[in-house]
């Protein structure tokens, strides 16, 4: 693990990422699209872009997240950095689960899956293996923190 990524994970829980983080979230999205998703995150995590529809507007909205690899889909969690209020990109999926996923450059059409029960839980504790700042997010967000499957379409 480099350095960078080491210093990322243990800024993840802290009051200082919960203020800065999304300051840097445009960022983040400029960097996507100069690159064409080649770059995410500033590559510090496993990442993506998710582009979704706007439940009110009908536009695409990219987001940058944490994306983790499982089987021949992805994991997504909605932690919108411990705010009360679920991000936007997990109420466009929840109106229409329809989505694409831009890793490394290329973009995939998924469709998004709500995880719940038994596997919610086993992919909540591999999220959190990699970004331990979930468990943080978690107790400031006084909300459920929904975990999505991205199945490739």
């Amino acid at each position: 693990m480099s350095v960078f990524r080491a210093t990322a994970r243990r800024l993840g829980p802290t009051r200082f990422l919960y203020r800065v983080g999304p300051l840097l979230v445009p960022l983040d999205r400029v960097v996507s699209r100069l690159t064409r998703g080649r770059v995410v995150a500033l590559g510090l995590i496993p990442s993506a872009l998710l582009s979704t529809c706007g439940r009110r507007t009908g536009r695409r909205r990219d987001s940058p997240l944490l994306c983790l690899p499982d089987g021949d889909g992805w994991v997504v969690v909605g932690s919108n950095w411990g705010r009360p209020a679920q991000p936007a990109w997990v109420l466009n999926l929840l109106a229409d689960p329809a989505a694409t996923l831009t890793l490394g450059g290329a973009a995939v059409p998924v469709k998004a899956r709500l995880l719940d029960g038994s596997e919610r839980a086993a992919q909540w504790a591999r999220a959190v293996d990699v970004w331990p700042g979930y468990l943080a997010y978690q107790k400031r967000a006084g909300r459920p923190i929904h975990v999505f499957r991205l199945e490739r379409v």
